[in-house]
């Protein structure tokens, strides 16, 4: 068996203790740090990370919850107190630029912590693959998904949210793979049914769930691999999938996961 490198990344705590920082921080998110699905993206993205020589350090235990749950939930209390928590943290280490794979996190770091004076650019994980490579800091293997028939799932928070539709659709084609549109696309995109705190709720009676229709409409463009970029999508259309009994025909992947598989980092 080939022995994969070990990579040990490293903390803003731990930089600092040696008088340094990093230039990015990599906002790993829960969905990230807890499930095991999104942790294989975690980890792919790290791979992408330093593969691309980029400066970057978590926050480790000391990131909590970006609060969007409690927010959509209503809990409105919770989410201030873990953005304040979040806002102390991420300016005693004088944190400027974020990356991070989840969308949630990205809407609520980037548009809504500016109320509690938190200002930070911050970028999502198909922005940044698409800057490393246009700035010729990653290149893609454009053998591996040659023709392929894929299709990608716009996550709501990055598409309708914040209007980011492009990056990760010139990622994939990059991979030189054949890009299948659904039907409903971009700004019709349909949900996954897990936003606004709906990935925590019981299934109402009596209705065909969202990430099932979702599902649906990937189908119907016969893709061997469905592309999302976002870890509650990932869980719903997996879902979906497996539902449908298509998990032998069908892949879920987030993007950082097919370039990985691409350049087998």
């Amino acid at each position: 068996m080939e022995n994969k490198k070990q990579i040990k990344v490293r903390t803003f705590a731990e930089l600092a203790s040696e008088g340094k920082t990093a230039e990015y921080l990599f906002w790993v998110g829960s969905a990230g740090s807890f499930d095991d699905r999104a942790k294989k993206i975690t980890r792919d993205f790290v791979k992408i990370l330093e593969s691309a020589n980029v400066d970057y350090a978590v926050l480790g235990e000391e990131e909590i919850d970006s609060g969007d749950s409690a927010r959509r939930a209503g809990n409105e209390f919770l989410y201030q107190m873990q953005a304040l928590q979040n806002i102390e943290i991420l300016n005693s280490y004088e944190i400027k630029k974020i990356v991070t794979c989840d969308p949630h996190d990205y809407n609520t770091i980037l548009n809504e912590y500016k109320a509690f004076d938190g200002d930070y650019e911050v970028i999502h994980h198909t922005e940044f693959i698409q800057q490393l490579i246009d700035n010729n800091k990653l290149s893609v293997n454009d053998k591996e998904f040659n023709n392929t028939t894929i299709t990608y799932h716009d996550p709501c928070y990055l598409g309708r949210g914040n209007n980011i539709y492009e990056a990760p659709r010139n990622v994939l084609k990059k991979t030189n793979c054949n890009l299948v549109e659904m039907e409903r696309n971009k700004s019709r995109a349909l949900c996954c049914g897990a936003g606004g705190a709906q990935m925590f709720k019981e299934p109402e009676k009596g209705e065909m769930e969202v990430f099932e229709l979702r599902t649906m409409d990937a189908l119907k463009v016969n893709p061997k691999i469905i592309i999302t970029a976002c870890p509650f999508c990932m869980t719903m259309l997996t879902d979906g999938v497996k539902l449908k009994e298509k998990e032998d025909d069908i892949t879920v992947l987030d993007i950082a996961e097919l370039i990985v598989k691409a350049n087998q980092l």
